[in-house]
């Protein structure tokens, strides 16, 4: 092949480059994000309140013949788009157990002890101030740490903050999430219809019987994924656990290695064409067919699906999301109520102990060991940053409460967060500035 041979540009593509450069980021999504509910604020407080908020109140159907599905806009954010988001952990989670920090058992120790004693704890510091209260089923909201704000946080730091606490913080977050999405599974579903749980099984095992039957056309996937969504909103199952399912079931290894792609590929380089022009055409558009087939095959449904989602996930969905749930009225007096200290202590106060003193034990008793080149002051850091519940917070809070209950949550959940970021931040820097002076 040569060298020298340039892919043709387009105008539209130069103009895109500046776009293109600034999703890439990795801070970049937590900007936006950050940036939807700052404008999401200032609507619930400003003259253009009761507008905003009969936007999302608006109902939206879809209908075919005589049956249908009709909800309000903020109803199919969260048990639609969000789904596709919880897919993506499913996916992030599948990589992370097949090839990730986490396909190594030891590996798994330190964040999965750090995941649960900063799930509990939190759990536990709310139930403190709300058992027997009429919030009592919010004790989740804070359980959970937001991915999307903790890496644009970690990436705004950048070299200062050591490559293995980046690994271990984010590990944490997935098994955060997967508890989280447990929780939902087994306490935030209320009635249970078996006939259409039963047709999701059914569609759940028609993806493994395609699985393994060899079928990889994503198109075939999607289609029965948006069926299996149907099935399992109508079950009363939350959508979103077959979201994180589905992302689990995605083959996470490429039907080519990377010799039998380059073969390939050598192949259809080396290729003589014939004089004649109809021959010309019809090996011309063999030898395309067998380079798509080859540079699709070569990279797993796991990393083609998760390379695709992750861009419209962070910077449509969550935005989107943020937009539609973080519209809270502030109300000083509000965050001086049971619920509101409840959420933040459980943010900034819990996670952080959970963390720190869950990760003391298991490393005390020899089951593993501290992240290269972080010490404990660093990992005090970490564990504030980790108080950033937002988006799985404010999910959260969105199926255990309503009303006023539910305001004063987010209330607490978007005041916490912001607590946290800040402590999380500052720590971490002091912890670098240590590390640096004492080299």
């Amino acid at each position: 092949m040569n060298s020298d041979f340039e892919m043709p540009t387009h105008p539209v593509q130069r103009l895109t480059k500046p776009f293109l450069r600034f999703i890439h980021l990795e801070a970049s999504s937590g900007i936006v994000l950050l940036s939807c509910t700052i404008v999401a604020l200032l609507a619930a407080n400003s003259p253009l309140a009761s507008s905003y908020h009969a936007f999302w109140n608006q109902t939206l159907s879809l209908a075919l013949g005589g049956s249908g599905l009709s909800y309000p806009l903020w109803y199919w954010v969260n048990d639609g788009l969000m789904v596709v988001f919880f897919f993506v952990i499913g996916l992030e989670l599948k990589r992370e157990l097949t090839s990730g920090e986490l396909s190594r058992k030891r590996n798994v120790i330190l964040p999965a002890a750090a995941a649960i004693g900063g799930a509990v704890t939190p759990a536990i510091i709310f139930l403190m101030f709300q058992k027997g209260e009429p919030a009592q089923a919010g004790w989740a909201i804070p359980m959970a740490t937001d991915i999307a704000f903790v890496v644009g946080i970690l990436s705004l730091l950048g070299k200062r903050i050591p490559h293995s606490l980046k690994i271990f913080l984010l590990s944490v977050a997935i098994v955060d999430d997967l508890l989280a999405v447990s929780v939902i599974a087994v306490f935030y579903t209320e009635t249970i219809h078996m006939m259409w749980l039963a047709m999701a099984a059914g569609g759940f095992g028609v993806i493994v019987l395609l699985n393994k039957l060899g079928v990889r056309l994503i198109g075939v996937y999607a289609l029965i994924g948006c069926a299996l969504w149907l099935f399992t909103l109508k079950s009363g199952v939350h959508p979103t656990i077959a979201g994180v399912i589905l992302g689990l079931m995605t083959p996470a290894a490429s039907l080519l290695d990377l010799k039998s792609a380059q073969k390939a590929l050598a192949s259809v380089g080396t290729t003589s064409y014939q004089d004649d022009l109809k021959e010309m055409k019809k090996a011309s558009f063999t030898l395309s067919r067998m380079a798509q087939f080859t540079a699709r095959e070569s990279v797993s449904p796991l990393e083609r699906l998760e390379t695709a989602l992750h861009p419209w996930v962070a910077f449509v969905i969550m935005p989107v999301f943020a937009l539609a749930n973080a519209a809270v009225l502030f109300n000083i007096s509000s965050f001086g109520t049971q619920l509101s200290v409840a959420v933040i202590l459980g943010l900034v106060v819990g996670k952080p102990v959970g963390i720190i003193v869950t990760s003391y034990i298991v490393i005390g008793i020899g089951w593993a060991k501290l992240p290269n080149n972080v010490n404990w002051f660093t990992m005090v850091g970490a564990g504030l940053l980790a108080g950033i519940g937002f988006t799985m917070s404010l999910f959260i809070a969105s199926l255990a409460l309503e009303g006023t209950l539910l305001e004063t949550a987010k209330g607490g959940v978007l005041l916490g967060s912001g607590i946290s970021m800040i402590l999380g931040s500052c720590a971490l820097l002091l912890a670098a500035k240590y590390r640096v002076s004492n080299m």
